[in-house]
């Protein structure tokens, strides 16, 4: 009887949970747009429970979580849901699509960094996009020329194997339509290295949005880094993740056996190779 007794003293107390997606991460809070009204609430701010540190686990931007609500209107994340993806770098969970974003020039486009980042895709089992910034820069500037070929070598090689690719101009509003439509119902990553456009373009995407961007080094060619946190972004039709941008991508994790079946023309071809355990 002293048991049951217990129990009830204890039961209308137990905290009711909610559940929730992770939108932003910074310094140990997590905030949690819960997902009975995604588009019109707030994200609630929390604490991760200790039992996460003590797996040797880590709540990600994109979690879907349950969470409680404590008594100073903030919360906890309890229970990380299972995830559909999960990315290392940049640290996001059930990004369906990750839109890959190169300039035609500014800085110049590297063909070889494009090829690891999709090789990084293609291993995460995400679809990926490819989108070619500052489109205005192949009709003027003192690199036309340049610009030009680049964004005719893009659609030559990629597009052919089946990847889709849509041209964008921040500064002209060019392809920003395309875009959304193309973003609808996903849970989106931009990714790319820093000075793209990254920011800007998703500030010509969401009215009201204000990423801080910045201007290309010059003696570096690339871009600083202004974007210093993954955090989703609601766009009304889905999410988009602003991510700080790099130019470098860690492929310990990848090995040569499975190097081959992310290059998506290899893969093809690869089962009629003649040489016993190809990996060319």
């Amino acid at each position: 009887m002293a048991t049951k007794a217990r129990t009830q003293q204890t039961s209308p107390s137990k905290r009711e949970e909610h559940v929730g997606r992770i939108v932003k991460a910074l310094s140990g809070y997590y905030y949690v747009l819960p997902e009975e009204d995604a588009a019109g609430t707030k994200p609630i701010q929390c604490r991760a429970r200790g039992i996460f540190k003590k797996r040797g686990e880590s709540p990600l931007v994109g979690d879907m979580v349950l969470y409680e609500r404590t008594e100073n209107g903030e919360g906890t994340v309890d229970t990380i849901l299972p995830r559909s993806s999960e990315l290392a770098r940049p640290p996001v969970a059930n990004v369906d699509l990750a839109v890959l974003v190169f300039s035609v020039t500014e800085p110049a486009l590297n063909l070889q960094l494009l090829d690891k980042f999709l090789v990084h895709i293609e291993h995460a089992g995400i679809e990926a996009m490819l989108c070619l910034s500052k489109q205005d820069l192949t009709v003027e500037g003192e690199e036309t020329e340049q610009a030009r070929q680049s964004m005719d070598e893009v659609l030559r090689i990629y597009k052919p194997i089946g990847y889709d690719v849509i041209t964008t101009s921040s500064r002209l509003g060019e392809g920003t339509s395309e875009m959304m439509e193309r973003l609808h119902g996903h849970i989106a990553v931009f990714a790319g290295q820093s000075g793209v456009g990254k920011s800007s373009l998703l500030n010509a995407l969401v009215p009201g949005l204000s990423l801080e961007t910045n201007a290309i080094s010059a003696r570096l060619g690339r871009g600083k880094h202004t974007t210093r946190q993954v955090e989703l972004i609601h766009t009304g039709r889905g999410y988009v993740a602003d991510t700080p941008g790099f130019s470098q991508l860690d492929f310990t994790e990848l090995g040569i056996d499975e190097l081959g079946d992310c290059f998506r023309e290899m893969r093809k071809l690869a089962p009629s190779c003649k040489f016993r355990g190809c990996t060319h």
